[in-house]
């Protein structure tokens, strides 16, 4: 297809999102911080590890990048995945502190529908705040100068970035 910044504007064009998949320790070395950037400008949405190096881990979510494991045992190589697959995430509307378990839809062209259990680990209200905002950017546009109306603050489709207001969910505290 192209030099990447190619690839992604061919899909960004045709409105699909991006999603990255990897192997253990995703985002070690040098520039992390730049590496998240460069991710969410190309439009990638989330990336599925086995594992994340924790500081570009930090970076994704400040950058409102899904930063998705897979479950323990569990390995990209184990689902062969090929670039033709077409990703669908439940579990992202209730969202809380802690580890959340998010199912993984994998739609294959001649092949049945697959589900891949995933988590989303959050350490923080902050990281939480960051990605029901699409971002630290966002976060604190929204907190600064907030929209006339605050229906639905949870991650969300391309587009928006925002849920309906129906994805709101009470966090334990």
């Amino acid at each position: 297809m192209g030099p990447v910044h190619e690839a992604a504007a061919t899909y960004r064009a045709a409105g699909h999102d991006l999603v990255v998949v990897a192997g253990r320790n995703y985002g070690a070395g040098s520039s992390r911080d730049w590496a998240a950037k460069a991710q969410a400008l190309l439009g990638v949405r989330a990336v599925i590890a086995e594992s994340f190096e924790r500081i570009h881990r930090n970076n994704l979510i400040g950058m409102g990048v899904l930063p998705l494991e897979f479950e323990e045992g569990d390995t990209a190589s184990a689902h062969a995945f090929t670039g033709e697959e077409e990703f669908t995430f439940d579990g992202l509307a209730d969202l809380c502190v802690g580890t959340n378990p998010v199912a993984l839809s994998l739609v294959r062209p001649d092949a049945p529908r697959a589900t891949v259990r995933l988590r989303l680990r959050l350490h923080s209200r902050q990281e939480l705040a960051y990605l029901r905002h699409g971002g630290i950017l966002p976060y604190v546009m929204a907190s600064r100068y907030p929209p006339p109306s605050t229906a639905g603050d949870c991650w969300g489709g391309a587009t928006t970035r925002r849920a309906p207001s129906s994805c709101r969910a009470r966090c334990p505290s």
